[in-house]
Order: structure tokens, then sequence, then C-alpha cells
């Protein structure tokens, strides 16, 4: 279930009210945990919407350096943390973007320079945009970066700003690239954003969205079957999430 993160509100909802941000983000950290809370003892996973962490490069933060936008994300991330206090890591997932809309994005900032905040979160897995265009070069970051061990990554396999059907293979393509980069144990798939972001707001249409959907259950097994061989039976399956 999806709830949204204590920087994603901030910068959203501007403080108007709190002698310094941080004291915003503290008071917002202390409100959200009771719904991560209440989610996962209900035997939900949590999975928090962070676009902050990206997208807030070019929104709130636009006239900031990189390294001035890099300090913010990381007072969010202690943010979640907080938020996040008792909470099992491993039923929990963050995902990160850099804004569900189809543009040119060419003011997105690298994942390199997030990553340091982004591997401090207390989560078990991160969710990544993996088939945006503008980012899908970037699974080479793992070949210099370590993913720590209570770690997994959630790929997105599916771009969910436009309306291609990602065939199969090209699915079990983006599955195996980061498996060998990771670990074939450690990676899921997943799509890079919601669908229906926004109330009134649907660039994919429904009927193409589960055929894209679709195409990510197929394509999962396609990738197990490659990575495991073919006699590993399904104790060993890519999973869609």
């Amino acid at each position: 279930m999806n709830a949204v993160s204590p920087g994603t509100i901030a910068v959203f909802q501007p403080n108007g009210h709190y002698p310094t941000e941080e004291a915003y983000l503290a008071a917002l950290a202390e409100v959200m945990h009771a719904e991560y809370a209440e989610i996962v003892s209900a035997g939900l996973l949590l999975s928090i919407d962070s676009p902050d962490l990206a997208m807030g490069r070019h929104t709130k933060f636009r006239d900031l350096s990189d390294d001035a936008f890099v300090r913010n994300a990381s007072l969010q991330v202690e943010a979640l943390i907080q938020a996040l206090e008792g909470i099992p890591a491993d039923r929990v997932r963050l995902h990160v973007c850099w804004g569900n809309y189809e543009g040119p994005h060419t003011c997105d900032i690298p994942l390199t320079k997030l990553l340091p905040a982004m591997l401090e979160a207390n989560v078990g897995a991160l969710l990544i945009e993996g088939a945006n265009p503008r980012h899908e070069h970037e699974y080479e970051v793992w070949e210099t970066w370590t993913l720590p061990d209570d770690k997994i990554l959630v790929l997105g396999v599916l771009d969910s700003s436009c309306n291609f059907v990602e065939h199969p293979e090209l699915v079990a393509q983006r599955i195996i690239r980061f498996a060998h980069l990771v670990g074939r144990e450690r990676v899921q798939a997943g799509t890079d954003c919601g669908f229906g972001t926004f109330a009134g707001f649907g660039p994919v249409h429904p009927k193409i969205a589960w055929k894209k959907l679709e195409a990510m259950v197929e394509g999962a097994p396609i990738a197990s079957d490659k990575l495991w061989g073919r006699s590993g039976g399904d104790s060993h399956r890519a999973t869609a999430r």
C-alpha cells in the first residue's frame, strides 16, 4: 500500500509555520509514523512514494545547485528514517522517481548523486526507474556501487508514462541485466511509477496499462528460466510486484 514520504509532503505543501525546514520535516515524520505503522500492522507491504528525492530537483529545488539539493535530500531521508522507526525494514520499500510525466526529463539529476542518501534509508527494497529512456542507462551504476546486504532492487521494467507495450523479452532483458550486477535473488520486477498518479490525469489508457502489466508477468518467468535454467523449477522465479 502506497503512502507519501515526509519530504514529498514538504515539497508540495511548503512550510509556512515552523521555524526551520528541519523542524517541519520532524513534525511531518511524527505524523506519518502513525500511518506507516497502521499499514504494516494490517499485514500490508508499505511502499513509500518519494519523488522529493529526484523530481524535487526540478520543482521546489530548481534554483539550487546539485550539492545543495543533495544536502536537502539527506534531510528528507533523515525524516523518513525517523518516521519508520520501529517498523521492520523488510516490510517497506522506497520508490524514487523523476516524475511520472511524458517530457524531455533533461533537467533530471543523475542517480549517482542520489544514491548515498537513498541507501541510508531504513527500508528493505528500493524501487528505482529502469525503463525511463532518460535513465535506463544508469544500470551501469551498479557496476561500481554495492547494494547493501539488507536491501533488494525492485526494478522499473515498464515505462508508466507512454502507451507503448513493452515486449516480454525486453522485460526479461532488463531483469537479467540487473540480476548480473546485484544478484539474481535480489531483483524484482516493477513499474517505473503508477499509471494513475493524479486524479483525472491518465496518459496511459487503462486497457493498455493492463497489457503492459501482462508483459511484465510474462517477462519475469522468461528471466527466471534464463537465470536459473528451465530445470530450476518454480522455487526460483523472478517476481513481478
